[in-house]
């Protein structure tokens, strides 16, 4: 599984962060002070780090320092939006930088695209009784194999990583088919109605009326 640390002193985002990470099949681990996450980086290894700059003990562009050492890709996430800021920490070796206030699904998108550039992607979806395995391009639901069309499965996959987030069907569209969402177009819904009744799902992918869809764990 991927472990992701998460260098945040903002008791709030750090959870806000967790939740989602882990929604997503992230394992997460927090700290909320640099000298405890330096401490932390000497006895055990992680994936990627989500790290804030202001921070007690150390600060984030002193931690930078040693994290680059480690080789281990970091994403910033922090409040300082000068172009200095940003020039510094891209510069320090971060991978991404990210202003706060910030929008949860990009930030998970961010996520994939750094570990994907690091070959660390994670392989295996989970939700339910459902199982995806990306690099193989199978689903399974309670074990037996799925027969997918290969745009329902990249929908599969997009949903999966997004799990109780609410997805534009702009966003959705953009990034399955890669072009504009047309207004009068209904491939999206048909697709979303075939995953529904191949995979079962029923009310746990939600249409969000006149927005989109969400992926959404069984209350």
């Amino acid at each position: 599984m991927i472990r992701i640390l998460i260098v945040e002193d903002e008791h709030a985002i750090s959870d806000l962060l967790r939740l989602n990470l882990t929604r997503s099949g992230y394992c997460c681990t927090q700290v909320f002070d640099g000298m405890e996450a330096a401490d932390l980086l000497e006895e055990q290894n992680f994936d990627l780090i989500i790290l804030d700059l202001m921070l007690p003990g150390l600060n984030g562009f002193e931690l930078m320092e040693y994290i680059r050492f480690l080789k281990i890709p970091v994403i910033i996430l922090t409040a300082k939006s000068s172009l200095d800021d940003r020039m510094k920490g891209l510069t320090s070796g971060a991978e991404d930088y990210m202003i706060k206030p910030f929008e949860v699904v990009e930030l998970l998108a961010r996520v994939q695209i750094v570990l994907r550039r690091y070959h660390k992607e994670k392989c295996v979806l989970k939700f339910g009784d459902l199982s995806v395995d990306v690099e193989n391009q199978k689903a399974l639901k309670q074990g037996k194999e799925v027969d997918l069309t290969p745009k329902e499965f990249e929908l599969l996959v997009l949903l999966m990583r997004n799990q109780n987030i609410t997805l534009f069907r702009e966003k959705i569209y953009e990034e399955i088919w890669g072009v504009e969402y047309p207004a009068e177009s209904r491939t999206l819904d048909l697709h979303i109605q075939r995953l529904r009744k191949k995979l079962d799902l029923g009310d746990r992918l939600k249409t969000i009326f006149k927005v989109g869809y969400r992926l959404e764990e069984a209350s």
